[in-house]
């Protein structure tokens, strides 16, 4: 039987509880008014040109003068509660705000209105964020496709769309879901990763970095293989970072990521149709304009249908050391998926005739792989050699060997050369890139 000390202590924080749960509701229908009464009463329009600071000072102003006027009193801390939610409802993105702002969240998902995941460092993780109703996730999401001239509706149930940070975000309805609004948002660092920072995180080596960037200096055709979430796009952004200065360079994407520092780099983007179904713009489109645009490299985010076919024609007809990505989960997977591509693109031509085209366009094949502890890694560097004859074989030049996996669940292993000496080694001192053979030697690297 609980003591009579039990029972006042339970009644307290019940009391406590209560307290608590009406001072949040308070503040929600606080938060709800003064919105109002903001879009009401004043320019909101003109408070989102200004600053971050000043705007915030504003909305206090205004928030102060409209609890004033109705004589309500509430504690400092609530008043900055109800600020802060003010800023984030009205010019902001809601509850993910705090999500968005945080540099160590790799990915928001949000399954529901009141089901959120993120990832931090590769690994997926609920957290005590939610929306009061789907109606609300709708709001945010409206937020987000409206500046770009996107819409979500039961007509168009799925759109994808991008931050202006050029975080990319994905948005699904119902009918197609089937548990209210999807979202997921894929995030990118304020600075686009270094090679630096690959080698500091273990995702390759210091000879496979040094091979990576003699390639791409030295003009050689570059496909990136990898699953969803491998980190495709990053590397891609990392190995281009490589191309001279001098050279010219288009970047064509579905939706634009890169973010390449460097001069005369110019980018497109394609555009879906528009609700009358007019005005859809492909991958495919661009690959061929970019002919006209005197590329020396052209650089395509991913390849998922009949641009494969254009983008080997511009590897093929002195477009050199051009890059793209693929998802695929083995070089020779990556080989077969490009074949499939090029069938799209309404090619009749014979599998061995289309084998030998693709052979004849694709030097390097990098794999990416998010292993099961959430790091990322390139697994395999490979070089597809040609023979007089026309056939080919794809040579693994690098990879990344498993050993163990510990107890708390991360991978170990190392990174090693294959013993493979790569056959464009003579090219690529043209080019002034000198690499030492002993770098393709065969033995245990360094343990990561």
């Amino acid at each position: 039987m609980s003591s009579l000390f039990d029972r006042r202590k339970e009644k307290l924080a019940n009391k406590h509880t209560a307290n608590y749960q009406y001072e949040n509701h308070l503040v929600d229908e606080l938060v709800d008014h003064y919105k109002a009464r903001l879009l009401r009463d004043t320019n909101l329009e003109a408070l989102t040109q200004l600053s971050q600071g000043e705007m915030r000072l504003r909305i206090e102003q205004y928030v102060s003068h409209f609890m004033s006027e109705e004589r309500v009193i509430i504690s400092r801390n609530d008043k900055e509660l109800l600020i802060t939610r003010i800023l984030d409802e009205a010019v902001g993105y809601g509850p993910l705000e705090p999500l968005i702002k945080d540099p160590t969240i790799t990915e928001i998902l949000i399954n529901g209105f009141n089901e959120v995941y993120i990832e931090r460092l590769g690994r997926l993780e609920m957290v005590d964020v939610s929306f009061r109703d789907d109606e609300h996730v709708r709001h945010i999401v409206d937020r987000i496709v409206a500046p770009l001239g996107r819409r979500v509706d039961e007509s168009s149930p799925m759109v994808d769309a991008r931050l202006p940070d050029g975080s990319r975000v994905n948005a699904v309805i119902a009918p197609v879901s089937l548990s209210g609004t999807l979202v997921s948002i894929r995030k990118f660092r304020e600075d686009p990763f270094k090679i630096e920072d690959l080698l500091e995180l273990g995702s390759l080596s210091e000879p496979m970095a040094e091979f990576l960037h003699g390639v791409v200096k030295g003009k050689k055709n570059v496909l990136i293989s990898g699953g969803t979430g491998s980190g495709k796009t990053t590397l891609l952004n990392v190995v281009a970072t490589s191309i001279p200065n001098g050279e010219r360079v288009i970047t064509i994407e579905d939706s634009a990521e890169l973010r390449l520092d460097r001069p005369n780099v110019v980018g497109m983007e394609a555009r879906p149709a528009n609700v009358e179904g007019k005005g859809e713009v492909t991958i495919r489109n661009l690959v061929r304009n970019a002919l006209r645009m005197r590329p020396d490299r052209i650089i395509v985010g991913e390849v998922r249908s009949g641009e494969a076919f254009d983008m080997l024609q511009a590897m093929n007809t002195g477009h050199e050391g051009s890059l793209t990505t693929v998802h695929a989960n083995s070089p020779t997977d990556a080989m077969r998926r490009v074949e499939s591509m090029v069938i799209m693109a309404g090619m009749d031509l014979p599998s061995t005739v289309i084998r030998e085209y693709i052979a004849g366009a694709l030097d390097i094949i990098i794999q990416a792989t998010r292993l099961t502890d959430g790091t990322r890694k390139i697994v395999s560097i490979s070089e597809v050699q040609k023979s007089d004859d026309g056939t080919h074989r794809i040579v693994e030049i690098f990879k990344f060997k498993r050993t163990a996996m510990l107890e708390d669940g991360k991978i170990e292993g190392y990174f090693t050369a294959t013993g493979e000496v790569p056959a464009c080694l003579e090219q690529l001192r043209t080019f002034g890139v000198k690499m030492d053979e002993s770098s393709f030697t065969k033995s245990e690297g360094v343990h990561v």
